[in-house]
């Protein structure tokens, strides 16, 4: 699968205070944020570099109206302790993103109701108007709104180039999972510093993973 930096884009998925963050929803429920940490670290090391090469930035969040009315199903039924608890709501600081990573004027914010950033959002058509069809993700978590995405992106006919260690999970097994699907079906898993030395050159082949070679 070939890489061009010319039609590339930086997709950092979810990086919130939400889920990230110490203060945010996730950290207040008793999860371990610190998990996550790692891979908030690796998009900024990403960042730079993709912006020295003019290669636009796209954030996701997820977040939702105040009263949830965008929530459909998932608020209402699959996952209601979410408008309960007034979590992952645009007006609070669940939805900033974390400042390591914070945006730049210019860049693409796009807010999302549901776990792929494709479904109901401008990122395909904005992709393909400006004829963006390599793309560079890391996000979290990797097995929810990430594969979500991935899938959706791969279905679609981008080439996908996943860091893995710009992608965080609370679980170990769901990332290791998911990037071994990422690997066999969607797309390319990229260690970050061969990612970054390929966004640096302008271009580069990336092999199927000869696990999945047959």
């Amino acid at each position: 699968m070939k890489f061009e930096a010319s039609s590339a884009v930086l997709l950092l998925i979810d990086m919130q205070q939400g889920f990230c963050g110490a203060q945010g929803s996730s950290g207040r429920r008793g999860r371990d944020v610190s998990v996550l940490k790692p891979s908030v670290e690796s998009a900024a090391r990403l960042l730079p570099v993709c912006r020295a090469a003019k290669i636009p930035v796209i954030y996701t969040r997820m977040a939702f109206a105040p009263d949830y009315a965008d929530g459909g199903l998932l608020t209402a039924e699959l996952r209601p302790g979410l408008k309960k608890n007034n979590d992952l709501r645009a007006d609070m600081p669940d939805a900033d993103i974390m400042p390591e990573i914070a945006p730049l004027p210019g860049d693409l914010i796009i807010n999302k109701q549901r776990y792929s950033a494709v479904l109901r959002t401008e990122l395909e058509p904005w992709l393909r108007a400006r004829g963006r069809d390599c793309v560079i993700v890391g996000g979290v978590t990797t097995g929810m709104c990430v594969e979500s995405t991935v899938r959706d992106l791969g279905q679609r006919d981008f080439k996908v180039f996943v860091v893995p260690e710009a992608c965080g999970d609370f679980n170990a097994d769901n990332q290791k999972r998911s990037l071994d699907v990422f690997a066999l079906a969607f797309g390319r898993v990229v260690p970050e510093q061969k990612m970054i030395a390929a966004v640096k050159t302008g271009a580069a082949d990336f092999a199927i993973d000869p696990r999945f070679d047959w």
